[in-house]
């Protein structure tokens, strides 16, 4: 029987080119003394090359070398086991690089729908959506030109070539194999240019064409054919390029054939042999622009080079797999983390399959949970991982949202949301904003996808006697109504017994886009038979057409994901910007009800420790919008909403004369201006050497924001103007001349939030360490990180700097660990408190595991003046005890510059306990012991006590007459 191995905490590293997995061995040490038990690495299979990321992986059956050798990664596993520690895999099953570094990829375009690899990607290829059915007839669209493609094809940007692997075109870097069949355009060209070649050459040609025509076509499926076409096209390719390597005549041949089918600039005609080439493939090469409309593979999101994959094909599925089970079975890897699993036709299906593989690998029995995994999954307001999911939780988005509401003042919030819609003269509510934002980006970036099931709904409704007269406009806009009103990103019916939660969301979105829609758009007739495919509610006399229906909803679940991800997380997120710090993945597309109340983070983590207890906790990814230090910053904003109030106002005046005119509207217009101010305080540099980078990567951010919100510039279509006078105004703003009157105003004011928002940020990091779930922290976040979204945020990390300053607080330990706090909280602007916290708390998690892991949740409450700014919460195992105590809404306790520490910040506050509580603790931060006072009506501890000579609070207590000490030692 194989145990399965819970991480306690997890630490994730960015594997590319510039850190690879020799450097990731050698922070090993470091992880372990910081209090990791997992490294939790990006993708290590073959990717595209230079990728900074890993997940445009092009060859699942390969390491990328870019990142070292398997006897690298070896050594990096074997570091990990001298330590006992594992390795937390990220996986990207969903999708692949459509490059031509994929072989799978390669196949599938030099053979079509003959590729044995054709039914591995997610390819359309009988499309109803295109301008001309010949165009992509059993074609894959290529949009991968950077202009129309007769523009392309007569600037002769096409090059027509030949080596060891077959006949192929260049385009830029983008390689294009040829269809070996349509060779034979080719060779006749061969044939008519050889007047003086050999005998044995003409030959030689001559075999070669018998050869090309006895190939079957690419569209042949029979198996027999494939076959004979695979060895006849090996045999092709090797006669051709022996022939051409026979000798300088033979070569003089092939170039001059190949120089004249390129064409010659300036004279289109003789292009068109190319032209008529480059049509007989099992691609149709194309401007990028199209493929919003035309498209006709599955992407990952509007990401057209990267191919959807068909994981729900078991071939499919062991193929992809073979390397990932190898190395779980030579337990190199001991956990994985898939990526967006919401991308799988059937995601229950997939992970079932994983854990029955993972468990076969292992030799455990074969039904069980045998490997820790965890799923990439956004999770809505108050939905629910599906529970038969054989799953240890999600990456922790979920937590991030709810302890991030922690931190924001309810009423405060709201007088933001008033100053917000005074400012920029906008009322609409950010639930309207997420709904026209999805129809945009069904609109302008999946349109084609769109049409597709629009053209599927369409035929389903045909089959239908009561729903064949609506119209096919009809029921196309009814879906994208349905669509842009799903409150979740998914639903995961995968049979005709819908689940009950699945059913609310659909009913509650049918709805909604009922009350949103005209009627003399859409009749109730439209709505109602959509809502009967949806529902998986076919008529009596459509029990022919029954998995018709099922394979439309299923198809449709799998695009909703995408239409969430770009229009809440990709465009919302971006135009609505009354307090940004809640513009985060995983936020409420709703925002009806904040979870701003402490109860509501207890609820959250009574019921997670319930159904998900070795769940990741995450506040800062690789994917978040911000860093969890530049959220906890802005969310003082909620408590100071005047001050705010008077500081936009006035900035804003003084900073309008730096705007230009763009259009005939000052530019840029006054939301980018708001988000620009509440990024700038939450990302501001605390070291004045790092302001000179920070006004670039201010100028990036705010360029990718402007493009994301689509409003006056775009990915797709970027507005040069607007962009210029939006940069000048960020390095404007930065300027230190005397004449900028705005920094030094700025910059006390930034102050004070960057002073208050780090008594945030450490609350924020010990609740995640000690609440139900398995911290997880992302590289370089145990000092301040004030990142923003990737490439921000995917920056080099000192790592020298933390291993030096881990063993100057582990040097200084022994000499007094609550002078070394106090010390430490006092010159918190250098990051050496969080450390500190991260590292005594983690390393006290690690030593009481069972505690973290499976112990009780016990939700503390204050009482007194300051009963408000504390969120406490105790952790019992048996006798053991953890208790976790920090501050909250920072401004309301201290006066800026001072720590909210001692008796004058918490005056005769107290924290009550259990009757069973300990009645004496240990301070795991300052060594202190602390006794609670006991009346007849409960036990409680003193805040000042608890907090006074640090600013966050784990304390260690044992149970009388449990015969044990918890120790506190790291």
């Amino acid at each position: 029987m194989v145990a399965l191995r819970i991480p306690c905490a997890t630490y994730r590293t960015q594997l590319n080119p510039n850190f690879r997995f020799t450097d990731a061995r050698d922070l090993i040490p470091y992880l372990h003394e910081l209090g990791i038990t997992d490294h939790y690495a990006s993708p290590r299979f073959k990717a595209r090359k230079g990728s900074s990321h890993g997940y445009d992986v092009a060859d699942p059956l390969r390491v990328n070398s870019e990142l070292g050798t398997e006897e690298e990664f070896e050594e990096l596993v074997e570091k990990l086991k001298s330590y006992g520690m594992g390795m937390l895999l990220d996986i990207v099953p969903n999708h692949m690089a459509a490059s031509s570094e994929n072989p799978w990829w390669m196949d599938v375009l030099e053979n079509g729908p003959s590729s044995p690899y054709a039914a591995y990607f997610d390819i359309d290829w009988h499309p109803a959506i295109s301008k001309a059915a010949f165009l992509q007839e059993n074609r894959v669209l290529l949009p991968v030109l950077g202009d129309l493609y007769g523009n392309v094809l007569e600037n002769q940007e096409f090059s027509l070539k030949l080596d060891e692997k077959g006949f192929f075109v260049r385009y830029n870097e983008v390689r294009l194999p040829l269809d070996p069949k349509s060779y034979g355009a080719i060779l006749e060209e061969c044939r008519r240019a050889s007047s003086r070649a050999s005998a044995h050459f003409m030959d030689e040609l001559d075999a070669i064409l018998e050869a090309v025509a006895r190939l079957p076509a690419r569209t042949a499926t029979d198996i027999a054919e494939i076959e004979h076409r695979r060895r006849g096209k090996e045999q092709i390719i090797e006669r051709a390029w022996r022939l051409y390597q026979a000798d300088e005549e033979s070569k003089d041949v092939f170039d001059e054939t190949l120089r004249l089918l390129n064409g010659t600039r300036g004279d289109p005609g003789s292009f068109d042999r190319l032209d008529r080439l480059l049509s007989d493939q099992a691609y149709r090469v194309a401007y990028w622009k199209i493929a919003t409309e035309e498209i006709n593979y599955r992407r990952f999101f509007d990401v057209s080079d990267l191919v959807g994959l068909r994981l729900e094909d078991p071939r499919v599925f062991d193929a992809w797999h073979v390397h990932v089970l190898q190395l779980i079975k030579e337990r190199e890897v001991s956990a994985l983390r898939v990526d967006h699993i919401d991308g799988l036709y059937d995601p229950l299906g997939y992970l079932r399959r994983l854990q029955s593989a993972a468990a076969t690998a292992l030799g455990a029995p074969e039904n069980s949970q045998a490997l820790y995994v965890v799923v990439e999954k956004i999770l809505g307001v108050n939905e629910r991982l599906p529970e038969e999911w054989p799953v240890c939780g999600t990456t922790g988005y979920d937590f991030l949202n709810q302890v991030n509401g922690v931190f924001i003042d309810p009423k405060g919030f709201h007088a933001l949301e008033e100053i917000y819609s005074q400012f920029t003269q906008s009322k609409i509510s950010f639930s309207y904003v997420c709904y026209t934002r999805n129809k945009q980006v069904i609109e302008q970036l999946f349109a084609g996808e769109t049409k597709a099931l629009g053209n599927q709904l369409g035929r389903l409704a045909a089959q239908d006697r009561r729903a064949r007269d609506v119209p096919l406009s009809e029921l196309l806009q009814a879906l994208v109504e349905v669509t842009a009103c799903l409150p979740v990103y998914r639903t995961y019916i995968r049979s005709f017994d819908v689940a009950a939660s699945d059913r609310a969301y659909l009913e509650r979105s049918l709805e909604a886009a009922r009350r949103l829609t005209p009627r003399q758009r859409v009749s109730d007739d439209a709505f109602a038979f959509l809502r009967r495919v949806l529902l998986l509610q076919p008529p009596p006399d459509g029990e022919g057409h029954k998995e018709e229906w099922l394979r439309f909803v299923m198809r449709w679940q799998q695009f909703t994901g995408p239409v969430m991800a770009k229009g809440l997380e990709d465009t919302a997120f971006y135009v609505h910007n009354s307090l940004v710090s809640l513009n985060e993945v995983g936020g409420d597309p709703l925002r009806k009800d904040l979870p701003l109340d402490l109860e509501a983070f207890h609820v959250f983590n009574q019921e997670r420790l319930a159904h998900w207890p070795y769940t990741l906790n995450a506040t800062s990814t690789h994917d978040t919008k911000r860093s969890e230090d530049v959220r906890a910053r802005i969310n003082v904003l909620s408590e100071l909403p005047e001050e705010w109030r008077t500081c936009l106002e006035r900035w804003s005046r003084w900073n309008q004369a730096k705007k230009r005119t763009v259009y005939g509207q000052l530019a840029p217009d006054r939301n980018d201006e708001i988000l620009l101010y509440q990024t700038m305080l939450g990302a501001f540099p605390l070291l004045s050497a790092e302001r000179a980078g920070f006004v670039e990567r201010l100028a990036a951010y705010m360029e990718k924001a402007a493009r994301e919100a689509k409003v006056h510039t775009s990915w797709l279509n970027p507005d040069a103007e607007y962009e210029t006078a939006l940069q000048e105004f960020v390095h404007s703003l930065l300027d230190d001349s005397e004449k900028n009157r705005f920094l030094s105003d700025f910059l006390r004011f930034q102050r004070q939030i960057a002073h208050y928002g780090a008594s945030n940020a450490l609350a924020q990091v010990l609740l995640k360490i000690a609440s139900p779930g398995v911290p997880d922290f992302y590289q370089g976040t145990e000092l301040w990180d004030l990142s923003l979204v990737d490439p921000d945020n995917r920056r080099p990390v000192d790592f020298q700097q933390r291993v030096r300053l881990l063993e100057e607080l582990e040097g200084r330990g022994p000499q007094g660990l609550g002078s070394l706090a106090r010390d430490l909280a006092q010159r918190w602007s250098d990051g050496g408190v969080k450390l500190f916290l991260i590292w005594k708390a983690l390393n006290f998690r690690r030593s009481h595991k069972e505690l973290f892991l499976k112990g009780e949740y016990v939700p503390l409450y204050a009482a007194g003046q300051k009963r408000e700014n504390v969120c406490a919460f105790a952790r019992r195992v048996g006798g053991d005890w953890a208790l976790v105590a920090v501050p909250r809404l920072p401004t309301k306790l201290v006066h800026r510059d001072a720590l909210p520490i001692g008796i004058e910040t918490w005056g005769q506050s107290t924290l009550g306990l259990p009757r069973e509580a300990p009645p004496c603790w240990s301070n795991v931060f300052t060594g202190e012991t602390l006794k609670s006072n006991r009346t007849r009506r409960e036990k409680a501890l003193r805040l000042h006590a608890v907090f006074h000579n640090f600013p966050v609070a784990l304390l260690a207590g044992t149970s009388p007459n449990s015969g044990k000490t918890l120790s506190h030692a790291g």
